[in-house]
């Protein structure tokens, strides 16, 4: 938990009064004064709020005094395959508190959407060996979703209505840098018309893995660049950069200052960059409260999870649970069509001298009577997810173990332990696969 920001003026207030008395309490004060601990001189002096403005965090969720409305959290991270993973995904997801989630080189097939455990799951994708794309949206905010568009397995946005504003969604995935030019080219030709697409209005939200180096220093791009990147620049972030700058776009985790692990968004044995990005338009710049890697967090070896405090006001929505059964009318064929018919026929359905409404509700109460015993009830509240069936208490502990080990190998230094570890992480991913 971070310290809450104090004025000054508590300090040199409370030095006045040491100074002016000598009585236990004033020496307490006097000692806290002098060790600067702004907790515990907020607590000595009475003053139990913070100022105006001052940011609280209760554990990593931020929060101003004066407005209390929920914060949006999104984040990107490429997944190396989405397969037998999304459950693993999402229960990350739940653990940060993440609303929204752009995952990059899903390698799924098709233009479709999937339940995850309460969120909601809409990818695109060409091929199930490279590539794909996909946004998830949490259980609060999934049916705000006003629009999805799917422009190529590298590129795909959603709208949010959230609150009184639209929010754009961009989920992205650039060519890598063993690809031709041309390539390269062609993604950030379509990105800018998805950009140019979205009005001025409109709030956007880019993440993407972009395969480029934006650099530790701004170095001549200070409107993009907020100076806290990592490594040296390349062709690729010098791309990103020039696309931000037409724009009016700002690298938010370039913007904050952090130590490596929390800038590092790629890791492995023989290297570590920045290739992973969150960008938002400059005047939205305000709203990011914090924007960091968690390094800990690990669906794969080597990507990490960027993560974003995004403060936009959106009001409390009362949780609705679907538990009205529904007819599986999946099952209709024509013969069971004609069988259905015989049976409203011997009923009467449509027979009758009453007004027009009456013999409509006699026919659909016959209609609804008939399909239930034919056709069957579904139950209306699904409890669960249908691919979770693996998910049990063994794989989760596997995981956990996995995700400990690779942990503990990156900060090894002793040779002969690291191989041990090596080997111990081999031997979990046989178990489960």
């Amino acid at each position: 938990m971070r310290p809450v920001a104090v004025d000054k003026d508590y300090r040199q207030s409370a030095r006045t009064a040491a100074a002016a008395s000598d009585n236990p309490r004033q020496r307490r004060l006097r000692s806290i004064a002098t060790r600067r601990d702004p907790a515990r001189l907020r607590r000595a002096t009475g003053q139990t709020t913070a100022r105006s403005g001052a940011l609280v965090c209760r554990g990593n969720r931020p929060d101003w005094p004066e407005n209390r409305s929920k914060s949006t959290k999104p984040s990107t991270r490429t997944a190396g395959s989405l397969s037998g993973k999304s459950l693993e995904l999402v229960k990350i997801l739940k653990k940060r508190k993440i609303n929204i989630a752009c995952v990059q080189e899903t390698r799924w097939v098709g233009s479709k959407a999937r339940e995850v455990d309460g969120f909601k799951l809409w990818y695109s994708g060409g091929s199930r060996d490279r590539n794909g794309v996909g946004i998830l949206v949490d259980g609060d905010l999934r049916e705000q979703v006003v629009e999805v568009r799917r422009i190529n397995d590298r590129l795909m946005t959603i709208k949010i209505v959230i609150g009184g504003c639209t929010l754009s969604v961009i989920s992205a995935y650039a060519p890598q840098v063993g690809l031709d030019e041309e390539a390269k080219k062609l993604f950030y030709e379509e990105l800018d018309e998805v950009v140019r697409g979205i009005p001025s209005t409109e709030r956007i939200v880019i993440g993407g893995d972009f395969n480029g180096h934006i650099g530790a220093t701004s170095s001549g791009c200070d409107d993009v660049h907020g100076g806290f990147g990592f490594g040296e620049r390349n062709g690729g972030g010098t791309s990103l950069l020039d696309f931000a700058k037409a724009f009016e776009l700002v690298i938010v985790n370039s913007c904050f200052p952090k130590k490596e692990n929390h800038l590092v968004t790629f890791r492995s044995s023989i290297a570590k960059t920045q290739i992973d990005y969150l960008l938002l338009r400059k005047g939205d710049r305000g709203l990011c409260k914090d924007c960091k890697v968690i390094p800990s967090e690990n669906l794969t070896t080597q990507h990490k999870l960027l993560v974003m405090d995004l403060e936009i006001k959106r009001g409390r929505k009362k949780k609705v649970v679907f538990e009205q059964p529904r007819i599986k009318w999946g099952g209709l064929t024509p013969a069971i069509s004609r069988e259905m018919g015989e049976k409203l026929t011997g009923m009467g359905a449509w027979s009758g001298s009453e007004d027009a409404d009456t013999m409509w509700n006699k026919a659909a109460s016959c209609i609804r009577e008939v399909a239930s015993k034919v056709l069957g009830v579904a139950r209306g509240n699904f409890g669960g997810h249908r691919g979770d069936w693996w998910w049990n208490g063994e794989v989760q502990g596997l995981v956990e173990a996995k995700k400990a080990a690779y942990t503990k190998w990156v900060e090894c230094v002793d040779e002969e332990e690291a191989g041990g570890l090596r080997r111990f992480i081999r031997r979990l991913r046989q178990k489960l696969s």
